[in-house]
């Protein structure tokens, strides 16, 4: 099952809706890594917005149920997808935990938190994907903890290139609520960015690291 356009057009809506997404073509920002990026997004926003955190509640559920129906467990990734991972769980009436970037400095050491057991099967929630690296990380981490994971579910992903190699190269399958290209047509359809802009997003999406440096 893929995410239905209808289903990916209203969280893009709501997202820019809510300015958990921004998109500034001729005023870019600047990301951690450096690089210049015409689109800003902080998915946490829609944890304050009832109507919004539920249907991405619902949607992720619905899609986990459609396409990962062996799941044992969910997963979120430390920071960002721990909450809507908890409503996921919650909504399936399953286990939780989470796993951070890196094992604690002190106390049990824990990577992985919560009563997650070996060889159970795992669905992994982010809130966005970008190169996958740091996503991927964490699945490496629950299966050297000796986890089965099944596949990743975000609600936002810019689909980079790289991270689809990454991901087909990891062997893990991979989907999201929301990409860049249906942002893009809905953004354009409230006029919150021009047609005369598409060619500039554009190019950041087929080469980000490069773009106005």
């Amino acid at each position: 099952m893929e995410v239905s356009k209808s289903v990916s057009a209203k969280i893009a809506e709501y997202l820019l809706q809510i300015h958990a997404i921004k998109l500034q073509p001729e005023n870019p920002f600047t990301w951690a890594s450096g690089w210049k990026s015409p689109i800003y997004s902080d998915n946490r926003l829609s944890l304050s917005h009832p109507e919004v955190r539920n249907f991405i509640k619902k949607e992720l559920s619905r899609l986990i149920i459609a396409k990962f129906p062996q799941t044992e467990a969910i997963v979120g990734v430390a920071t960002a997808g721990i909450a809507p991972g908890v409503l996921v769980a919650d909504e399936l009436s399953l286990p939780f935990g989470y796993v951070r970037s890196e094992a604690k400095k002190h106390g049990m050491a824990k990577q992985v938190e919560g009563d997650i057991k070996q060889g159970q099967k795992i669905l992994v929630i982010e809130d966005l994907v970008s190169t996958g690296k740091s996503s991927l990380q964490a699945v490496n981490s629950l299966k050297d903890f000796g986890a089965h994971v099944i596949g990743m579910a975000s609600i936002f992903t810019y689909g980079f290139d790289e991270a689809v190699k990454a991901f087909s190269d990891a062997n893990c399958e991979y989907v999201s609520l929301c990409n860049y290209n249906t942002l893009l047509s809905v953004a354009v359809a409230n006029n919150i960015v021009k047609e005369n802009q598409l060619e500039l997003l554009a190019e950041w999406r087929n080469n980000p690291s490069a773009w106005r440096q």
